[in-house]
């Protein structure tokens, strides 16, 4: 059976579609390579336990200062936050036991799924990102997320460190700043990752 000229325009269309999400994806992949997050997971999504996110929250922020300080890279950035996990956990448990919380928390550092998210005027692409990741007690509540490298989200900006334009290349900081130009793209990627994640994990 012949197909239509409608159908054939509607393939090519697909095809055409599929090739540019792929190109797309590729560089997306190059921007999740180049960032680390900071991902605060509350213990429930009551008033009170949101109101410690926060405060556990800005606390972290306060201890990231002073450890990124200086760093030019994302490896010495990870490598610097890797060797201060124990102080991150301690920092924020007694963040909550000066509440009159005694939550444990848990503070990893790893590869975490991000949907497409927006940060002040960047947007971010779904996938994986290596991450600070911190649960607060059973971790069930709404959560929190940052930029940590480059410093986006510290209180005030680190001495030598890089900004976003600075690390990524000429096309990734276009995908980033694009915003409601690559909408299709983003939500293409986004679901493509949700479909992964269901059938394959």
């Amino acid at each position: 059976m012949k197909l239509k000229a409608i159908e054939i325009s509607a393939l090519i269309a697909l095809l055409f579609t599929v090739i540019s999400t792929l190109s797309f994806e590729s560089s997306c992949d190059g921007i999740r390579e180049k960032v680390l997050r900071l991902h605060v997971i509350a213990a429930s999504d009551s008033a009170s336990d949101q109101s410690m996110k926060y405060a556990v929250r800005d606390e972290l922020l306060r201890d990231g200062e002073s450890i990124f300080r200086g760093s030019e890279t994302l490896f010495q950035a990870e490598e610097r936050i890797g060797a201060s996990l124990d102080l991150l956990r301690r920092s924020a448990e007694s963040t909550l036991k000066s509440l009159g919380c005694d939550y444990p928390v848990s503070v990893v550092l790893g590869r975490t799924y991000f949907p497409t998210r927006q940060y002040e005027s960047i947007t971010l692409p779904a996938g994986y990102y290596n991450a600070v990741k911190v649960i607060i007690g059973e971790g069930k509540g709404k959560n929190w997320w940052c930029v940590m490298f480059p410093p986006m989200c510290l209180p005030a900006a680190v001495k030598d460190s890089p900004s976003l334009d600075e690390i990524l290349t000429d096309t990734e900081e276009e995908i980033v700043k694009g915003g409601k130009k690559y909408e299709i793209k983003f939500w293409f990627v986004e679901k493509y990752y949700e479909l992964k994640e269901k059938f394959i994990h």
